[in-house]
């Protein structure tokens, strides 16, 4: 599943001017280390983990975004080098840091090193969030994250987090519902207190939109058919959910 590749491209966008009510996000999308920013002294393992990137996220997003006809927003470099659900003052924004795994290349970054990466990653991310909106005015933000089914150690048994901050219309409509007959939570395994909503705040709240965060634990998708199944669920739960709380759906989303 690894897409890792030496390029410059740190954001990509797809349906940009889709007229579907609702703007998909996918901030860890990718794991490339493009050459001007090195491999921050990672071996290729680490570089291909979950640390580096969320597993199978953007696939998830592109169908999803696919079924809804609506725009995508994706981050192209691994969140290791600038993670985009991150203010840039957060000091895992550039994490030293990941889990048990030391990052070199972040450890003592100067201010001027870091101002580069929030320039060259964070803003031109943003900046893409920003201008899609504007060419599809949607009335719901999605963002997709993965998670590994073991941190630090310990097993995590749930199966899908439907996250939010202080507005949670959407996460209700969808936690109310459940997704499917996964086992599914709220602020699980993540949440507010862990900075995860940085997006939500930034780019939906702000602007009064509808919005969510789901998180699908990474081993769920371990092929087509389980990708389908998820992906299933997650479709209908989103589309009824975004009825209930009065967003117009296209037919057939």
């Amino acid at each position: 599943m690894a897409n890792r590749q030496m390029d410059n491209k740190v954001v990509q966008v797809e349906r940009a001017g889709a007229p579907s009510p609702v703007l998909f996000l996918c901030e860890h999308a990718s794991n490339r280390f493009p050459n001007r920013f090195g491999t921050l002294g990672l071996t290729p393992d680490v570089m291909d983990s979950h640390v580096a990137w969320d597993p199978h996220a953007l696939t998830i997003t592109e169908n999803l975004a696919a079924r809804f006809d609506a725009p995508l927003v994706a981050g192209g470099v691994s969140r290791l080098l600038y993670d985009c659900n991150r203010a840039p003052e957060a000091p895992d924004a550039v994490p030293a840091r990941s889990e048990v795994f030391d990052i070199p290349g972040n450890a003592g970054l100067s201010e001027a090193a870091r101002n580069r990466r929030v320039e060259e990653i964070y803003d031109p991310f943003c900046d893409a969030v920003d201008m899609t909106i504007a060419a599809c005015q949607p009335q719901a933000i999605v963002t997709i994250h993965t998670f590994t089914p073991v941190y630090f150690g310990k097993p995590r048994d749930v199966e899908i987090g439907i996250l939010h901050d202080t507005d949670a219309r959407l996460a209700d409509a969808m936690l109310s519902r459940g997704v499917g007959s996964y086992v599914t939570r709220r602020n699980d395994p993540y949440g507010p207190q862990d900075g995860v909503t940085h997006s939500l705040k930034l780019h939906a709240q702000t602007r009064g939109l509808l919005n969510v965060m789901i998180e699908v634990r990474n081993d769920l998708t371990p092929d087509q058919n389980a990708m389908d199944r998820v992906c299933d669920a997650l479709a209908q739960c989103l589309s009824q959910s975004l009825s209930e709380v009065g967003v117009t759906m296209k037919e057939g989303a």
